[in-house]
């Protein structure tokens, strides 16, 4: 069953510019990963530093392997060197279904 992975991240503003270009490697990794289906990034507009990701996965199974993937530890490790703080992730799944 497809999920939906949603990423939250405070950018602060100084680091932003060096945030984009891990943005952007995170997602050419993951585009390339078995189970990949889409994703996209988005910035609040009541916030300017509050960034969600929402990705979507064929299963849980391919999110949780990409999660754990080697690839996507390096890059999610220099974002938090950047940023200082943590990321927060959210799997959700389709309907209601259990």
């Amino acid at each position: 069953m497809a999920v939906k992975i949603f990423i939250r991240r405070t950018v602060p503003q100084d680091k932003a510019r060096k945030m984009i270009p891990l943005f952007r490697q995170m997602r050419a990794s993951a585009a390339t990963q078995s189970g990949y289906i889409t994703g996209e990034t988005l910035r609040s507009m009541d916030n300017p530093e509050e960034f969600m990701v929402i990705s979507t996965w064929q299963s849980s199974e391919d999110w949780d392997k990409w999660l754990k993937s080697e690839d996507r530890n390096k890059v999610q490790s220099q974002i938090d060197d950047l940023l200082g703080g943590e990321t927060h992730y959210e799997i959700f799944h389709y309907g209601f279904s259990e």
